[in-house]
C-alpha cells in the first residue's frame, strides 16, 4: 500500500524504543511514523537574530541570547528543591532556573564556554529570569547554523525526563525524514496541484520541519493546511452522498390530523419567518424518501422547541414515534412540561423518562411504548437503555447535542430497523467555518430571529464597587414581582484564583436580602439531584426571589418571571457561556437585565468579553468572537466531535482556504461520487488510509 510506510509502529524508528514509543503515545497520541512527521513545531526562531539582556522588557516575549554561564547552585529542599545559575553576556545578567530534570542539566555547564539561550523572560521581585530554558553550547549553535529558521516542538515533562526535548523531537523527525525519502507519495491530483499552486507533499513535509526561509515556510504551511482541511471536506461531503443517495430511508409523506389540527387551532402564537423556512427545509427532508440529518441552531428562545414538535407530529402523522433527548433531568422535564402544554386537549401521548422514573413508572412506560400506544418519549441518557424498545420510532431529536458523547448518541440508532429522522439542535450559535469544518456532513437551518414579543435584554458591566448599587437595583425589581438569578464560577474558595466563593456570595446575599421579606434559594453541582431538583423548583413556583447558583443553569431552566441575571466575576467566563447564562431571561415579555461583575483587574480578552457582551445580543457575532479569542479547540464540544482534529490549520485564519477546499471536494464529488476515476486514485487511496488509522463514526452525525 502507498501509505504503509507512515503506518510504522514508532518504536522501529532510531533513537526509540519500546519505552519511549509507550511514552510518547500516552502523553502526545503519536503512535506511528505518520504521527510523528505531522507532529509539527508550534515556533520557528530565527538563529541569526540574538538580543541582549539589557535589550530584555515585559513586552520581549522568546529571547535567543548569547553568553556564558556561572554560579550554578542547588536551592531550597524536598519539593522545594530547583537548580539555579546566572547568564551574563557583555550588557547584564539574568537569573536561570530549572524545577525539573535538575540531575541531568546541573553537570553540563562549562564556566569558560559560551552558549546559546532561548526562553521567556519572566519578571520577579525587580529581577529577570527565565525558567527551563533551551540551551546549547555556541559551537554546536554555528555548527547547525544553516538551519536560519529552527522548530521548537511541544513536549511534556515526563518526555523530557526520558530526553525527549523540543531539540530531540528535531532530530528524531530528521532521522525519519531522511529514510522517508521517495516514500512520501502523493495524495493529490496533479490537477489539484495546479490549480492551488501548491508544492509536492515531500517537499512540503521537509520544509515544515526544517525550512530553509521564511518563503520556503509559507508554502509549505499553505500546503498542509489545505491538506488537512481538503480532505475532512471531502470526507464529510462523501459520507453526506452515501447517507442522501444510497442509505434507505423513512418517508414521511402525510402532512395530515396531528400537524394541521395543531397548526391551526392549538399554535401558541404565529411563526416567524425563520421557523416557517427551517419547518420547510425539515419537511422536504421528511418527504424525500433519505435519512434526514439536519443541525439546527438557534438562539436562546428563538423557538426551536415548537419547530421540533411540529416535526414530531409529521413522524406521527405518518404512524411512527418520536423522541427527544435532552443532556439534563431539569432540561428534559422542561421540554416535557412544554410540550404537553401545547398539545394539551389533543389524542397524544406524552411521557418522560429520565433517572429519577420510578420502576413500575418505567414498567407502564416501556409497555406503552413497545405496543406503540406512547406517541412522543422525552429523557436524558435513560432514553439509550436496552430495556427501551420503539414500536415504530422514526425521528429522533437531539437537544444541546455536543453534551452527548458520539457513542451514546449512536446507541439512539440502533432503537430502529430503519434508520431514524435525526434533528440535533443547539442554542450555542456556531460561526459558519466551524459549522463546516465540524458538521460538514449535515444539513444545516438557522432560527436567526426571535418570536414577536420578546424584548433584547440589556446589559451592563459594573465593578465590585458598584455593589450597593446593584442591590438596590435587585430590590427595587423585586418589588415589582421579579425574580434574580445571581451566578457565581466556583463552588468553595480556589487558592489559586481570586474568586467569589459560592457559599460567602450566598451568604452576602442572604444578609442584603433578609428573610422573611426575601427568599434565597442555591443550587450547584454537587448538590444532589432531588435537592437540586427541589431548590429549582421553588424558583420556578415563584416562593424564592433570588436563585444563586453555579453555571448549572447554563441550560435548562425556563422561569419567565426571572427578569435579571447578575454574574460575578463574569471576566472569568467564556463569551459563549456568558451568552447562555444571559439566555435563562428576556422569556417574558416585562424588560430584562444582565449585570456582569468584574474586578478592575481585567486581562484584554477579558475586556474584550464584556464589551461584546454589552454591545451586542447577536448569538452568531459572540461566537464568532469567541472563536477568535479562544480558538476551535476550547469551544464547548469541538474536541470530542471526532471530526477536527486540527494540527497545522486554523479555523479563523483558514477560512479562505476551507471555502476552496470545500468548492474543490464539491466539485470533484458532483462529478465522480465514488472517486472510481482514474483522476482520483490518490484521494481514495488516502481516505482508505484516513479511515483505516481513525474510528469510522460517520452515521452518527
Amino acid at each position: 500500500m502507498q501509505q504503509q510506510f507512515l503506518e510504522t509502529k514508532i518504536e522501529f524508528l532510531k533513537g526509540v524504543g519500546p519505552k519511549r514509543a509507550e511514552l510518547l503515545a500516552k502523553e502526545l497520541n503519536i503512535h506511528t511514523f505518520g504521527d510523528l512527521i505531522t507532529y509539527y513545531p508550534f515556533r520557528y526562531v530565527d538563529r541569526t537574530r540574538f538580543l541582549t539582556v539589557s535589550q530584555i522588557s515585559e513586552d520581549t516575549g522568546y529571547v535567543q541570547l548569547r553568553g556564558r554561564i556561572s554560579n550554578v547552585q542547588l536551592l531550597g529542599k524536598g519539593h522545594g528543591t530547583r537548580l539555579s545559575a546566572t547568564f551574563r553576556d557583555q550588557t547584564g545578567s539574568i537569573e536561570l532556573l530549572w524545577f525539573q530534570g535538575i540531575k541531568w542539566i546541573q553537570d553540563k555547564f562549562n564556566s569558560t564556554e559560551d552558549y546559546v539561550l532561548f526562553g521567556k523572560p519572566s519578571l520577579f521581585n525587580g529581577r529577570y529570569t527565565i525558567t527551563h530554558p533551551e540551551m546549547e553550547t555556541l559551537v554546536m549553535h554555528t555548527s547547525q547554523a544553516a538551519e536560519t529558521l529552527q522548530p521548537f516542538y511541544g513536549t511534556t515533562e515526563k518526555l523530557k525526563a526520558q530526553g525527549l526535548t523540543s531539540r530531540a523531537f528535531g532530530k528524531l523527525t530528521r532521522v525519519l525524514l531522511s529514510s522517508a525519502q521517495g516514500r512520501l507519495p502523493e495524495i493529490l491530483s496533479d490537477e489539484i496541484l495546479q490549480s492551488q499552486n501548491l508544492i509536492g507533499r515531500e517537499e512540503a513535509l521537509t520544509n515544515i520541519h526544517f525550512p530553509v526561509n521564511p518563503g520556503e515556510l509559507a508554502k509549505a504551511e499553505a500546503r498542509l493546511k489545505f491538506d488537512e482541511l481538503f480532505f475532512i471536506q471531502l470526507r464529510l461531503l462523501k459520507l453526506k452522498i452515501i447517507r442522501t443517495k444510497k442509505l434507505q430511508g423513512l418517508k414521511f409523506p402525510v402532512i395530515s390530523e396531528f400537524f394541521n389540527t395543531f397548526y391551526y387551532k392549538y399554535l401558541p402564537f404565529e411563526l416567524t419567518g425563520a421557523q416557517k423556512k427551517v419547518l420547510k427545509e425539515i419537511r422536504a427532508d421528511l418527504g424525500s424518501g433519505h435519512q434526514m440529518n439536519r443541525l439546527l441552531q438557534g438562539d436562546v428562545g428563538s423557538g426551536k422547541t415548537l419547530v421540533a414538535l411540529m416535526s414530531m407530529l409529521i413522524a406521527l402523522d405518518n404512524g411512527y414515534q418520536a423522541c427527544l433527548m435532552a443532556p439534563t433531568e431539569i432540561l428534559a422535564a422542561q421540554h416535557f412540561a412544554t410540550i404537553c402544554r401545547m398539545l394539551s386537549g389533543m389524542p397524544i401521548q406524552v411521557d418522560l423518562l429520565t433517572g429519577n422514573t420510578s420502576t413500575a413508572q418505567r414498567r407502564l412506560l416501556h409497555e406503552k411504548l413497545s405496543g406503540g400506544e406512547l406517541h412522543i418519549l422525552i429523557g436524558t441518557h435513560a432514553l439509550i437503555e436496552d430495556a427501551v424498545q420503539f414500536s415504530k420510532l422514526g425521528l429522533v431529536i437531539i437537544d444541546e447535542q455536543h453534551r452527548f458523547g458520539v457513542e451514546q448518541r449512536a446507541r439512539m440508532w440502533s432503537k430502529s430497523e430503519v434508520l431514524p429522522h435525526i434533528l440535533v439542535m443547539t442554542a450555542t450559535p456556531i460561526p459558519r467555518t466551524l459549522a463546516m469544518t465540524l458538521y460538514g456532513d449535515l444539513d444545516y437551518s438557522v432560527i436567526d430571529e426571535l418570536p414577536p414579543g420578546r424584548r433584547a435584554v440589556k446589559t451592563y458591566h459594573y465593578h465590585d464597587k458598584d455593589l450597593p448599587k446593584v442591590f438596590g437595583f435587585l430590590k427595587r425589581q423585586i418589588e415589582e414581582g421579579r425574580q434574580v438569578y445571581v451566578v457565581y464560577p466556583l463552588i468553595k474558595e480556589s487558592e489559586t484564583l481570586d474568586l467569589k466563593d459560592l457559599m460567602e456570595g450566598f451568604e452576602t446575599i442572604s444578609r442584603e436580602f433578609p428573610a422573611p421579606r426575601y427568599a434565597v434559594s442555591m443550587v450547584h453541582g454537587k448538590m444532589k439531584a432531588k435537592e437540586k431538583e427541589a431548590e429549582m423548583q421553588r424558583f420556578v413556583m415563584g416562593e424564592t426571589n433570588i436563585m444563586v447558583a453555579t453555571t448549572v443553569i447554563e441550560v435548562g431552566v425556563d422561569v419567565p418571571n426571572a427578569s435579571v441575571m447578575v454574574i460575578e466575576n463574569a471576566e472569568r467566563f467564556g463569551l459563549s457561556q456568558l451568552h447562555q447564562l444571559r439566555g435563562r431571561v428576556g422569556r417574558g415579555a416585562d424588560q430584562s437585565h444582565c449585570l456582569l461583575i468584574t474586578s478592575y483587574k481585567v486581562t484584554a480578552d477579558g475586556r474584550k468579553r464584556i464589551e461584546t457582551m454589552v454591545r451586542t445580543s447577536d448569538g452568531f457575532e459572540i461566537a464568532d468572537t469567541d472563536l477568535r479569542l479562544r480558538g476551535p479547540g476550547d469551544l464547548e464540544g469541538t474536541q470530542q466531535s471526532g471530526i477536527v482534529d486540527l494540527k497545522i490549520a486554523d479555523i479563523v485564519r483558514d477560512e479562505k482556504i476551507i471555502r476552496q477546499a470545500r468548492e474543490i471536494a464539491n466539485s470533484i464529488l458532483n462529478d465522480d461520487p465514488s472517486l472510481e476515476k482514474e483522476k482520483n486514485k490518490r484521494l481514495s487511496e488516502y481516505i482508505d488510509f484516513m479511515n483505516r488509522t481513525r474510528a469510522n463514526m460517520s452515521r452518527i452525525s
